[in-house]
């Protein structure tokens, strides 16, 4: 089939989605409203709570969710077949993604932009809070250690990559401090920063830094050791500064290159007008992980993503300027990483291979398809660009390089959530030192993650694109449950339909729970004795999260029932003068 068609058509479907399907949830289901004064502007400190105009906190919203997961997760979904690989990153996308993104940002707003964490105990239950920052803790322990893994591997694979992605952060930072000095629109700043980055992979394949002899002398096993340690080091720092220093300008020069990549993977499929080569439903070996559930958790966040709701009520609920601005940033931004996982789709079934025989070669088994994901997007992608003239050395640097750009910011994202979570449960526990001292906090943030990611085994690629990728796609989606639970029963409480939310938290509770069930079984069959007790706990944690939200539920239906007043929100709307900062 042709790829350009497959395109053409998923993109259509989003727009419909966002035209239709968004607005009948931003109105009727959350009820966004024009007149109340968002926390950004009840809080305004210049650091977390920061009002910004809306196509800023989409560019730093959108690259914050959009890591490597909507890349590698349907890169190695395919092996199931591209149908319904492509079918659950539309479906999820439009039905499941969106709702749960716009309903976490809408629900944080109306209560002081709290993190999802308290909003489970506020609206579900004091119970469900310390349930959310346990499942929360696990999330991001192997989001950051597993994008850890992943930046390190490519900046192995990939030396001419180094000098882009490092100088990236300079550049950033004075962007930031331009945007912020001159009180200036960010657009043709930011321009000016991507000019300079794709300047950068020019300069960086003639000078590649291969750190090898390094971490040999330094007697690492592996050189993506070292790098591993690096990125630690650099996100310690980059956690503990204002959101205008680095993440917001960084993020909106990544947002940029996600929409050149994207327009490059279209246009390269248009002009090279390639084919998809694989199958459609693909007939996997025996002893292969079956279709359901495991295709649901594989793909990730290229359908919907717990992970989703800490940034959208851990950082961008901080700074929305006006409250439908959340329509905006959040559905927008969910449909911005389908289009990402389709494009890693198209890149993986048409760029990278130019008959089935080579395709079948390269997913011959789920431990290869897993391993070679991430360069097999690199390299599908690179062939996109190739149609369009560019140097092929050059256009797989400019691959990496957005592929890493995505999973670094995501990183930043993720250890600043972990301090504030490390903050919440020492808050819990009454362990002030830690509760009031954000280096502390920050440290401990990073020495979990890091400890996971120099974790020994799991072969050349580490656990990364193996078991591990699963368990991180299962405590993902629990995530999601969760949200979705908290979101459904704020909804119910104001007296709206709760349905579009309880339909999809239904079907993720199903597969999350029937995925680990599989896994712990595997796990202790093949004596994982790090990962068996992982996947144990997240089970046990799911199946408290299935008892919560129904209990949850039951009675706020029931309240609603005995009290109609009982959909008041947190805070009152009261008009507010717009004080935007890009």
């Amino acid at each position: 089939m042709p790829a350009i068609v497959v395109a053409v058509t998923v993109l259509a479907t989003f727009a419909l989605g966002y035209l239709y399907y968004s607005r009948y949830l931003a109105n009727r289901v959350y009820g966004l409203d024009t007149d109340f004064i968002t926390p950004a502007h009840r809080f305004n400190d210049g650091v977390d709570f920061v009002p910004t105009n809306k196509h800023v906190v989409f560019g730093h919203h959108f690259t914050s969710v959009a890591g490597a997961a909507p890349i590698v997760g349907p890169a190695i979904a395919v092996f199931w077949g591209w149908g319904p690989a492509l079918l659950w990153i539309v479906l999820g996308t439009i039905f499941a993604a969106g709702a749960h993104d716009l309903g976490a940002i809408a629900v944080s707003m109306r209560h002081k932009a709290k993190s999802i964490g308290t909003l489970a105990k506020e609206v579900v239950s004091k119970r469900a809070r310390a349930l959310f920052l346990l499942i929360i803790f696990f999330l991001l322990t192997l989001v950051n250690a597993v994008f850890a893994v992943v930046i390190s591997n490519l900046l192995v694979a990939n030396p001419g990559a180094v000098i882009p992605i490092f100088v990236e952060i300079p550049l950033a930072i004075a962007i930031g401090q331009y945007i912020y000095r001159k009180r200036t629109a960010a657009l043709v700043p930011s321009i000016v920063g991507v000019i300079g980055l794709y300047l950068l992979i020019w300069v960086g394949n003639l000078y590649p830094v291969d750190i090898t002899p390094l971490a040999d002398g330094l007697g690492f096993a592996q050189p993506r050791d070292l790098w591993i340690i690096i990125l630690f080091v650099y996100t310690f720092i980059a956690a503990r500064l204002p959101v205008w220093v680095l993440l917001q300008p960084r993020d909106y020069i990544n947002s940029h290159q996600l929409f050149i990549a994207l327009g490059i993977i279209f246009a390269g499929v248009l002009v090279g007008m390639n084919t998809i080569v694989a199958p459609m439903f693909n007939d996997v070996p025996d002893g292969s992980p079956s279709i359901f559930p495991f295709l649901f958790i594989t793909v990730a966040c290229g359908a919907i993503s717990g992970f989703h709701a800490l940034v959208s009520s851990g950082t961008t609920a901080k700074q929305i300027d006006r409250e439908p601005d959340a329509r905006y940033v959040g559905y927008m931004g969910a449909l911005g990483e389908g289009s990402l996982a389709m494009g890693s789709v198209l890149a993986v079934t048409a760029g990278v291979v130019a008959t089935q025989v080579e395709w079948h070669a390269l997913y011959p088994d789920f431990a290869t398809a897993s391993g070679g994901a991430t360069n097999n997007f690199v390299n599908g992608v690179a062939a996109f660009a190739a149609n369009l003239g560019i140097p092929l050395d050059l256009a797989i640097i400019f691959a990496a390089v957005v592929v890493i750009s995505f999973a670094a910011t995501t990183m930043d994202t993720g250890i600043r959530l972990q301090r504030y979570v490390v903050q919440e449960i020492a808050e819990i526990v009454r362990w002030r030192p830690v509760a009031r001292n954000l280096t502390l906090a920050s440290l401990i943030a990073v020495a979990v993650p890091l400890a996971m990611a120099l974790l020994p085994g799991g072969g050349e690629a580490g656990y990364t694109f193996g078991v591990l990728w699963q368990l991180f796609g299962t405590t993902n989606q629990l995530t999601a449950g969760l949200a979705l639970a908290v979101i459904a029963v704020w909804v119910t409480k104001r007296r709206r339909n709760p349905t579009v939310i309880l339909v999809p938290l239904v079907f993720l509770l199903v597969m999350t729970s029937w995925a680990l069930i599989v896994n712990l079984i595997n796990f202790i069959e093949a004596s994982e004795w790090v990962l068996a007790p992982l996947d144990g706990i997240i089970f046990i944690l799911a199946m408290w999260l299935i008892v919560e939200a129904a209990i949850a539920l039951r009675s706020a239906y029931r309240s609603r029932m005995v009290d109609p007043s009982t959909d008041s929100d947190d805070d009152t709307p009261v008009a507010a003068e717009s004080t935007e900062t890009p």
